[in-house]
């Protein structure tokens, strides 16, 4: 088993390929569809509260982020109850792009699926789940670290 991280980062890796290809019409980077979707699903989050829930460090973050607001995609204003906060808002930009990005994203998933049956999906779907619980549980410890 000791390939199964290989085989995994092969499949991100690609991924990224094709992300970059697809969504670089829309001028958005292969990193930065992640921040955008959270951005447009939670307007006026924190920006420090992005990078626990991407599990990306806060300079990567903030790195992305002043990309997508030199783009014209987001918005960045001082929280009126703390200054120290960045809250973070999608603009009309973003969401007129976002069907797009959830097409492109949803293309690549059913690409890599379309070789499995229903049974192997939902099998996938649930080792992939618990996966992901583990990775995060393993982070966890480090306590805002990352």
């Amino acid at each position: 088993m000791a390939s199964f991280m290989h085989h995994l980062g092969e499949c991100w890796r690609c991924a990224n390929l094709y992300r970059a290809a697809q969504l670089e019409k829309l001028d958005v980077g292969c990193y930065q569809y992640t921040y955008l979707l959270t951005v447009c699903k939670n307007p006026g989050i924190a920006q420090e509260s992005i990078a626990g829930l991407v599990y990306i460090h806060k300079s990567n973050v903030a790195r992305q982020l002043a990309s997508l607001e030199e783009k014209g995609l987001i918005e960045r204003r001082a929280d009126e109850a703390d200054k120290r906060n960045l809250l973070v808002y999608p603009t009309e930009k973003a969401y007129a792009i976002l069907p797009e990005v959830e097409r492109v994203l949803s293309e690549w998933d059913e690409f890599l699926l379309d070789a499995f049956d229903e049974e192997e999906r939902e099998l996938l779907e649930s080792l992939s789940s618990r996966l992901a619980a583990r990775a995060k549980q393993a982070v966890s410890v480090l306590g805002g670290k990352q």
